[in-house]
């Protein structure tokens, strides 16, 4: 019996599996960097759960070692790299129940906790209360004093959890004063597990319960909440956004802000495969009709109360730059755009921030958002982050060459 296709594109999986051979890459094919372990190879895509395997296993034997001596900062380091390499072992796997992607999650989440009793900070699970008994995943990572302070609500990518960010060896997020809170939103993560799917307005609905959540804790100012997305979390967060307005400021980055347009037909088949998973889906054709057709953010951002940062790669495949041009015109509140010059979809470790994250950035946008020092206006600011220029606070507001909807080069 001839197996049925998923999609019509599964018939690509000979390309998908030549680029992972060639170049180390499933998606996001613009850079260079792999997305395999350093020194493992996968030549295919079924390989990549074992290869991942088999990284994080190390890493793990390494972190048990660094414990037992005593070693705190070595065991961080080792466990936060487990914690990442059990979870790309287990995100290629997008089949509900799968025994090796539910021991590999377990094998992750036992990182978790073993990487919490050795970070310099408290690092809490939460478990907020969702549909019929359901609860929505969260790691909580306090400032070491538990002081009263802002909160970020980071909402991972699509191909991301709540694992994600930040690391605990190196949290960012520490020095500019700010606890995090990442959640596993519906079709992330332990979302998955417990078949919540990335439907409707479930995101949303997921993202306004942390949101109470958060009032309720003595750690947070209840007045400066911040939501930050990343890639599909970049929609995420503006539709949660323009749908629960007690956040004080919201940052929508790597942006994906429209994904019925290039993400499920263009890009790499992977996007889809992936997300029909999320989405509970294997019709095809009812997937476009009752899920992608919806998925943008237009007829949303003019809902939007708060001050508002945008950033995205000027060659960004999966949000051509009139997609952005379009959402930050739509945007009625103060609001700033940053276009990184020669850029792509992810935005790490790039030259137009001297080598940083676009994470730095935004949380130093926050930081100065918060505490008066910058605040945007509502006509908005557009930076051309040039390449090889002096970041985004240099002299480089932009006017585009386009009008919404035109078409960028």
């Amino acid at each position: 019996m001839i197996r049925k296709l998923r999609t019509q594109r599964d018939d690509q999986q000979w390309m998908l599996d030549l680029a992972l051979n060639m170049r180390g890459r499933v998606q996001n094919f613009e850079r260079d960097d792999l997305e395999v372990p350093a020194g493992k190879r996968a030549r295919n895509y079924r390989m990549l759960p074992k290869v991942w395997r088999e990284a994080a296993e190390r890493q793990e034997r390494l972190a048990k070692r660094a414990q037992a001596q005593g070693a705190k900062a070595a065991a961080t380091y080792h466990y936060d790299h487990a914690i990442e390499a059990y979870r790309m072992a287990q995100h290629p796997i997008y089949f509900d129940d799968h025994p090796v992607k539910k021991q590999l999650y377990k094998k992750m989440s036992e990182m978790v906790d073993r990487r919490s009793e050795v970070a310099d900070y408290p690092i809490e699970r939460v478990e907020v209360p969702f549909d019929d008994g359901k609860t929505i995943s969260c790691l909580f990572h306090l400032l070491p004093d538990r002081r009263k302070a802002p909160v970020v609500i980071y909402v991972p990518g699509m191909d991301q959890t709540k694992e994600v960010f930040p690391r605990a060896s190196h949290n960012i997020a520490l020095s500019r004063g700010f606890h995090v809170i990442a959640i596993d939103g519906p079709g992330q993560g332990n979302s998955n597990l417990q078949k919540i799917r990335a439907v409707g307005d479930n995101y949303e609905r997921a993202g306004a319960a942390v949101i109470s959540y958060l009032l309720k804790r003595p750690e947070v100012d209840k007045k400066k909440i911040a939501i930050y997305g990343i890639s599909m979390g970049s929609y995420w967060c503006l539709r949660l956004s323009s749908y629960d307005h007690r956040a004080a400021a919201v940052v929508s980055s790597v942006a994906c802000f429209n994904p019925n347009n290039t993400i499920f037909t263009q890009s790499s088949p992977r996007f889809k495969q992936m997300f029909m998973y999320m989405a509970g889906y294997d019709d095809e054709e009812k997937f476009d009709e009752e899920v992608a057709k919806g998925m943008t953010v237009r007829g949303h951002l003019d809902k939007i109360t708060c001050p508002t940062l945008l950033v995205t790669g000027e060659f960004d495949p999966l949000c051509p730059l009139e997609d952005a041009v379009e959402a930050f015109e739509d945007l009625k509140v103060p609001k700033e755009m940053w276009v990184i010059e020669n850029q792509y979809h992810p935005l790490w470790g790039i030259p137009n921030l001297g080598g940083m994250d676009c994470h730095d950035y935004v949380l130093d946008w926050l930081q100065a958002l918060f505490s008066g020092k910058r605040v945007p206006s509502k006509h908005g600011r557009i930076a051309y982050v040039r390449e090889n220029g002096d970041g985004p606070w240099s002299d480089c507001d932009w006017t585009p060459p386009i009008r919404p909807g035109q078409a960028y080069f």
